[in-house]
């Protein structure tokens, strides 16, 4: 059970993009989950002139794709499984996004502290062959780390643009980064990038893909050949078509499509067996993490993410975001059947591998102002350990009888962040072979929505904010407007300066204008949505009653709130992340 499950709001109206796939009930296509690779393939696919639809249970981005580390990488531990391909791939398509995506992955300078030279030697072809620990776990030395940073420059250079990875002894390590565990023998520096708000490149990508359906303007939202919602759920196959259910009313209607996509994660099989096909691909893995407000931390860690393997050989991370630190992953066997949380013994596990770099620094209970748990869309592996399991992905095909027709139900098994765009293109092109059309555009090279025209560098973003500050709009705001929406936040300026506009009294970084604006284009379902994936208030630790209390407000007129649905609306919030992410709304009232 995660947050994605959700109950019927009784006093819920019918929104317009439910309305759009009912009064239409058919497509070429239907995108079933609304994680990064659902999203992505919706918007190849739109882009190729299909008529496309997707329905995600929950809110966009709301289970492992929201709940990731937070990186854009090549996956340097993946050359110790042998999966040579994926690294190459993930660390093409990383460099790939720093220039399609530049509004949201920016580069990671990351580094490695090492603790020994030849540790783990005898047991890396083991591990590599059996992909599994051999016997008491064991560190990697500084002779494995640098044959395979050796490794991985010679795939992610891109063309020299890439710097090559460097090592340090002891003493230079420690004049960089003093707080290190002074046992250390030396550290080794490689950059890879980070995406430091996945929930709205997977909005800017769902935009695209609606917009290119939409490319003929004028187009009203029930013709448009690409349609989206969120909050809406296949529940069974009938002999009428797919049966979708709104989440937030209860109400079902009937959907015809050509061939379905199942892009549901984790839940890949639990989404087949509602369709009435029995299938075995996933055994996912949980991953938690912890975010700090700890300025000692951040100091430490100087901008760089500290990469490192952990005492039981599971590799783990440090890095700041903004300011705050996000400490991660743990990688156990996933019950399905359960809340995916954040557990004591994994934030003491994460306490442990703290101390284990930055000994002289301590890290309490207090110092986490938010947490997040996912499970990772991996396929089934039997007796091979977590860790090992491959993080590359495959499709299955099986045909389901719709409304008295055969058609072809495409399951994806694993994938991650990084590769997205390339995974998407990989199942769009098995779709357009099935449905007889031929590719029109690659997104390779593709600008993501605000990345069109983002600011090339600190100064032109500087000049951006100058340009954008008026009476109306303050440099602080403007900042925080191109941070949220990229270079799509000149559209949200004119839609704000537009009306008459008020910022929040509970947080500058919002306004009553820019609420109704999320309303409008962003398909809010609950007020939780605002806190946790359409803005980082939550992630930052900066929900308090009187912002929820505000919010939902605001809300109240744009999404047609009675009285009783903005009291269900604030108590749900309160729920939501106190249960999935240890916030304590009643604790942080200033």
């Amino acid at each position: 059970m995660t947050e994605q499950q959700n109950i019927a709001v009784p006093f819920s109206t019918e929104r317009d993009d439910v309305r759009a796939l009912r009064e239409r009930p058919r497509a070429q296509v239907l995108v079933i989950g609304g994680g990064i690779n659902g999203v992505g393939t919706f918007r190849d696919l739109a882009l190729q002139g299909v008529d496309v639809a997707l329905v995600e249970r929950g809110d966009y981005c709301q289970g492992a794709s929201g709940a990731s580390s937070h990186m854009i990488h090549g996956g340097i531990r993946y050359l110790e499984n042998g999966e040579f391909r994926l690294v190459k791939e993930s660390v093409q398509e990383r460099n790939g996004l720093l220039k399609i995506a530049p509004h949201y992955v920016k580069p990671l300078k990351t580094t490695i502290p090492i603790f020994s030279t030849v540790s783990g030697v005898l047991n890396a072809p083991l591990r590599f062959l059996t992909h599994k620990q051999q016997g008491k776990p064991k560190e990697r030395g500084a002779f494995l780390i640098k044959l395979g940073l050796s490794l991985y420059d010679s795939f992610s250079r891109d063309g020299g643009n890439v710097p090559r990875h460097q090592f340090q002894g002891r003493k230079k390590a420690l004049a960089t980064l003093p707080r290190l565990n002074s046992g250390i023998k030396y550290a080794a520096t490689y950059f890879d990038a980070s995406v430091h708000n996945p929930e709205r490149l997977t909005l800017d990508v769902l935009r695209d893909g609606v917009q290119a359906g939409n490319s003929s303007g004028g187009v009203r939202a029930e013709e448009s050949r690409a349609r989206a919602s969120n909050y809406l759920s296949v529940t069974e196959i009938s002999e009428d078509g797919v049966e979708l259910t709104d989440q937030l009313t209860g109400e079902s209607f009937s959907f015809t499509p050509d061939l379905i996509v199942n892009t549901t994660g984790a839940w890949v099989d639990e989404t087949n067996a509602a369709m009435g096909s029995a299938t075995s691909f996933m055994g996912g893995t949980k991953g938690s993490h912890i975010v700090l407000d700890h300025p000692e931390l951040l100091a430490a860690c100087a901008g760089r993410e500290i990469f490192f393997e952990h005492t039981d050989g599971r590799i783990v991370l440090i890095y700041p975001m903004g300011d705050r630190v996000l400490v991660g992953t743990t990688d156990v066997d996933a019950d399905m059947s359960e809340d995916a949380i954040c557990t004591e013994d994994e934030i003491d596990y994460f306490f442990d591998l703290v101390g284990h770099v930055f000994p002289s620094i301590k890290v309490e209970r207090e110092h986490i102002v938010y947490s997040f748990a996912g499970v990772r869309p991996l396929p089934k592996h039997d007796a091979t350990q977590p860790g090992f399991v491959s993080r590359d992905y495959r499709i299955e095909r099986a045909d389901r009888s719709v409304a008295g027709r055969s058609i072809p139900v495409l399951s994806l098994v694993g994938g991650k962040w990084t590769t997205f765009r390339a995974l998407s293109e990989h199942l769009s092109n098995d779709v357009l072979a099935l449905i007889g059309k031929e590719r029109k555009v690659s997104t390779a090279k593709l600008s993501i929505g605000g990345g069109v025209g983002f600011p090339a560098s600190d100064a032109a973003v500087e000049r951006w904010i100058l340009d954008h500050t008026s009476a109306q709009i303050s440099a602080e705001r403007a900042a925080v407007l191109l941070t949220r929406y990229g270079s799509r936040a000149e559209q949200v300026i004119k839609y704000l300066e537009a009306g008459t506009d008020k910022v929040l009294d509970s947080t500058y970084e919002l306004s009553l204008r820019e609420l109704t604006y999320m309303a409008e284009h962003e398909q809010l379902g609950h007020l939780v949505d605002v806190l946790i994936r359409r803005t980082s208030l939550a992630f930052r630790g900066l929900v308090t009653e009187q912002l929820l209390a505000e919010l939902a407000e605001a809300l109240r007129g744009p999404l047609d709130w009675s009285a009783e649905r903005v009291q269900f609306e604030i108590k749900h919030a309160e729920f939501v992340l106190d249960r999935f992410h240890r916030v304590q709304v009643q604790d942080l009232v200033a």
